[in-house]
């Protein structure tokens, strides 16, 4: 039997991030541009395999212009050596509330280990077959080597090391 093929809906997805700045309050940020895969044995979107995630890090978006282009630069993702942030996960399956997999940032790749709510399985009015998965976790930007650092006259980091990672996303079976 042929392994049913999913992709990420992106009209009907979101990948967001969160970060302290001044240790006061968070920035939130997104990538607008992302793609992702997944297989799975059958249409019920359970025991996937082959998951992959990829985001466009040009595509960063915190609702300013000059912190973005500073994302954008040599300080942090350096975006014209590395275009994309990367998640791989070979096997998953979705009654497990943890999905393991690889992240690679700025040619650093890393285990990590996300939290997931699986939403269920729909067809759609137009006749699409549709898999929702809620995704969160936390992982530190340095260990990816996103080592800027500033610190305040009084002695406050101005950037958190820990930034929270979230993705809603809907996946649509390929006719």
């Amino acid at each position: 039997m042929a392994n049913t093929k999913w992709n990420i809906d992106p009209t009907h997805s979101e990948v967001a991030f969160k970060v302290k700045h001044l240790m006061i309050s968070t920035v939130t940020g997104k990538f607008k541009v992302f793609e992702g895969k997944a297989e799975s044995e059958s249409d019920d979107f359970k025991n996937l395999k082959n998951v992959e995630f990829k985001a466009d890090v040009k595509s960063i978006d915190t609702n300013n212009d000059q912190r973005d282009e500073h994302l954008r630069s040599a300080d942090f993702f350096a975006t014209d050596e590395h275009a994309d942030l990367v998640f791989r996960a070979g096997t998953f399956d979705v009654n497990s509330d943890k999905l393991e997999g690889e992240l690679t940032i700025k040619n650093t790749t890393k285990s990590v280990t996300f939290d997931v709510e699986f939403g269920g399985v729909v067809v759609d009015p137009y006749g699409q077959t549709k898999a929702g998965l809620t995704v969160s976790g936390k992982i530190s930007r340095k260990e990816f080597g996103l080592t800027w650092d500033a610190v305040t006259e009084a002695g406050s980091v101005v950037v958190s090391d820990q930034v929270r990672l979230s993705a809603e996303v809907q996946f649509v079976k390929e006719a």
